[in-house]
Formats: structure tokens, C-alpha cells, sequence
């Protein structure tokens, strides 16, 4: 089975633990088994691995992700990497172009795509897999996942099946339309747009030529800046008129607000939170590194982060994208390709950073003109390259750079360094890269 798994957004709805650079699908929260945490990428990557270790998955995201991508899910992952964020139609025109001219799949092969932040069980996957043996046994141009309504939302596109069978028809598709609209579809029977669609990658490749002018993926990602932002469902959905459904059944959660999350939580709290018996319906996820201690609340959530810190109530939680608008705060937490830092003190003439290298990974080879930094290695052993001088270093090593100097630092082991930043105008804007000298 091909596959494209969707991931893009911001996540603002989840502050503090979502930003413009770390988004929702990234935050560690779910139990995997093991006694760890993992985010809803790798819990859906995991789940489609499980279910068929022999699928061909491709991940389209902005690059701003690519870096959590790799470190969450591995260097192997198959990511087509979109310039700048758009919309689904031009994620999905490139990532069609990708599958045909760069993997080279046939126009007449089948891709099934997915958004990567679900919260989904084993019956999901089977029904991914229903949905491509529709298309392949019958005519339609199109199949949609159908999921019953909870209730008139504006979040979601409509599907009105032809009937009640499992798979019918599509008689209208609306892309979410107002509350009152939502509610006058579901009298008659339609059905929530889950964002899973499966069709033959000629298909998609037709309708890029017919919006865009051309499917050539080399073309597409030279003009991608200039595309229009619009979704898969508005310019194809909406206009297709040979197109099935699949009724899902199944579990099926989105988790795009604080409410929805804690529904899919295991338990009451993740990190270091303490719930006094008179809590009801509470749930915590603290990143930080102090104690959480919550007493006789209820129907709350809390959530601590570099970023900051979030007290709700959970049905209020849905309307926090607006206040979260407002802030201008300058990112304190991210995930790299080599790991991840935490800025942990912000003074006039300095910043300090915890900075976490994986096993085997390393920075760029850069240097800062406007800043001198001085790295304190508290845990692991590594080497740092100084103005082509390699030296190892290990657990209470001091390395000083000053401005101009080029550096880098090599993660032999897992590598913990804090990393004082000094000078009168730090930004992330004053790195020059070179080449290693070695």
C-alpha cells in the first residue's frame, strides 16, 4: 500500500506545548508500551508499520519539520519537503510529482492519504486498506473515509452518501460549512470528512496540470512560493462527481484542542504533577522541571512548558487561539535533526541554552559574528571541532568560542551541554555554515 501521511498546522491550539515550530503531532504524551511517551506521528507511524511493514510511506510536510520528523521517526522516513507552508492541494500536487517522477510509481498505482494526528486503534488501518481495494474493483475517481457526526461542527467537510450501505455513493460534499448548514446536512444523513481519501496517483497528478498548469515535480517546487493556498477538498472534492465513501465505525478521535487530548490521555498527568483526591476530570502534562500540584479543581487542564503555562477550563480550551495570536515570544523549546535545545535563561546581553545531541549526531560546522559562546558539557562524551582543532570532551569540559570562531560539537554518546550565549545582539540570524575542516 502507498501511502502520504499529511502533516502540517502549527498547533496553536495546543499552547504552550505547540508553536509555530513545534507542531501538536510532536508533543510526547501517549504511553507506547515500553514506559515511554511518543507523539502522534510516531504512534500512527508505528501503527502503520505494525499493520503492514511492507507499505510504502511518504510524508508530506513543510521543512520547518523535517528536523522533528528525522529525530522522532528516523533518517529513513521518505519526506517530500514543501518550500513553505501551503495548503493540502499544493502539499499533495508536489508529493504526487514526488511519487511519479522521483520513486517512480506508475500513474495507475493507488495512494491512500492520511493526516498524521488521529487518534486512531487497528481497525483505522484495515479500513485504509478496504478503501484501496474499492478503488481498485470499481470506477470511482475517488474514495472518502466517512465518519458519523458527534454533533454540527464547522471544522470538518460534509459527505452525503447516496444511501445507507457502507459504501455508497457521494451525492454532495460540502467543505465545512457553518453551524447551521452542519446541522441541516447531518438531518439528512451526511457524514464528518475525515481527511483520508484515496486515489490513482494519475488522478492527482491530472488535477495538479488542470490548477496549477503543469505536474512536474521540479517546476512545481521551483513555483511552489506562488502558489495559491488552497485544500484538496474545496478544488477536487467539492467538484468531483464520481467519487464513494467508506463508513468508519471505528474509534476515531481529533485531537486538534486541549479537550479532545485529554480524552485520548491514559492517565491523569504526564511529568511531574501531583493530583490531590478532590480533583475530578483534571489532566496535567508539565515539561518543566519543578513539581505541578493541583487541589479540589475540576473539568481543568494544565499545561506547563518553556513557552509557558496554561490553566483551563477544558470547554474554554477550545478558544485559546486568538489570546495565543497575540503573544511574541521568541520559540524556547525545538527539535533538531541532531537532537533538541531549551532555552532556559534570557538576560539583556546573554541566553542559556540546555542543548541535548543524539548518539552519533552533531551541529553544523558554524560560527556567530555578533556573539561568543561557552559551552559546559554535563553529561556524555563527544568531541568538539574549534577552528579545525578536534578535541574530545566529556562531563564537566569547559569550550569557549569567540565571535568569528568556527565550531561544532560531535555526540559520541548522548551529550547534554549547556550553552551560554554572550553579546549585545544574539539572534538566530548570526550563523554563517562551513564545510568541516577534517
Amino acid at each position: 500500500m502507498n501511502i502520504i501521511l499529511l502533516s502540517g498546522g502549527s498547533g496553536k491550539r495546543l499552547w504552550p506545548l505547540s508553536n509555530d515550530i513545534r507542531s501538536k503531532q510532536f508533543i510526547k504524551i501517549f504511553e507506547s508500551g515500553n514506559g515511554e511517551y511518543e507523539s502522534m506521528v510516531q504512534r500512527i507511524y508505528r501503527q502503520l508499520r505494525e499493520t503492514d511493514p511492507n507499505a510504502f510511506v511518504t510524508i508530506a510536510t513543510s521543512k520547518t519539520q523535517v528536523s522533528a520528523i528525522h529525530n522522532q521517526i528516523g533518517e529513513e522516513v521518505e519526506i517530500c519537503v514543501e518550500p513553505c507552508r501551503k495548503d493540502t492541494f499544493p502539499a499533495l500536487a508536489l508529493a504526487a510529482a514526488y511519487l511519479h517522477d522521483l520513486k517512480g510509481l506508475a500513474q495507475e498505482e493507488i495512494v491512500v492519504v492520511c493526516p498524521v494526528d488521529p487518534y486512531v486503534e487497528s481497525e483505522y488501518f484495515a479500513a485504509l486498506s478496504e478503501m484501496e481495494r474499492i478503488l481498485k474493483e470499481g470506477d470511482a475517481n475517488l474514495v472518502l473515509l466517512g465518519i458519523t457526526p458527534s454533533y454540527p461542527s464547522e471544522k470538518y467537510g460534509y459527505i452525503l452518501p447516496a444511501d445507507a450501505k457502507k459504501v455508497s455513493r457521494v451525492s454532495r460534499f460540502k467543505e465545512k460549512p457553518n453551524q447551521k448548514e452542519a446541522a441541516e446536512w447531518i438531518s439528512q444523513g451526511a457524514l464528518w470528512n475525515g481527511g483520508v481519501f484515496a486515489f490513482r496517483l494519475g488522478f492527482m497528478l491530472e488535477k495538479a496540470k488542470e490548477q496549477i498548469g503543469t505536474s512536474d515535480y521540479d517546476e512545481l517546487y521551483a513555483r511552489y512560493m506562488q502558489l495559491d493556498a488552497v485544500s484538496f477538498d474545496r478544488v477536487v472534492a467539492e467538484q468531483e462527481r464520481n467519487m464513494k465513501v467508506l463508513r468508519f465505525l471505528g474509534a476515531w478521535k481529533d485531537l486538534g484542542t486541549w479537550n479532545t487530548l485529554t480524552e485520548a490521555m491514559e492517565e491523569n498527568s504526564v511529568g511531574n504533577a501531583i493530583l490531590n483526591p478532590s480533583c475530578e476530570n483534571v489532566h496535567v502534562v508539565n515539561e518543566l522541571d519543578v513539581p505541578v500540584l493541583c487541589m479540589g479543581l475540576k473539568d481543568v487542564v494544565v499545561s506547563a512548558s518553556p513557552e509557558g503555562i496554561l490553566i483551563s477550563d477544558k470547554e474554554q480550551s477550545s478558544y485559546i487561539k486568538p489570546y495565543v495570536d497575540q503573544m511574541n515570544q521568541r520559540i524556547m523549546f525545538a527539535e533538531k535533526s541532531w537532537g533538541s535545545f531549551r532555552v532556559i535563561d534570557v538576560e539583556d546581553a546573554s541566553m542559556t541554552i540546555k542543548v541535548t545531541l543524539n548518539p552519533g549526531c552533531s551541529m553544523n560546522y558554524h560560527s556567530h559574528e555578533r556573539r561568543d559562546e561557552v559551552w559546559t558539557i554535563i553529561s556524555g562524551e563527544g568531541r568538539t571541532i574549534v577552528d579545525g582543532m578536534e578535541q574530545p570532551v566529556q562531563a564537566g569540559d569547559v569550550v569557549t568560542m569567540q565571535a568569528g570562531c568556527r565550531h561544532t560539537i560531535l555526540a559520541d554518546t548522548e551529550l547534554k551541554v549547556i550553552e551560554v550565549q554572550l553579546g549585545k545582539e544574539i539572534s538566530v540570524y548570526d550563523k554563517r555554515k562551513f564545510e568541516p575542516e577534517r
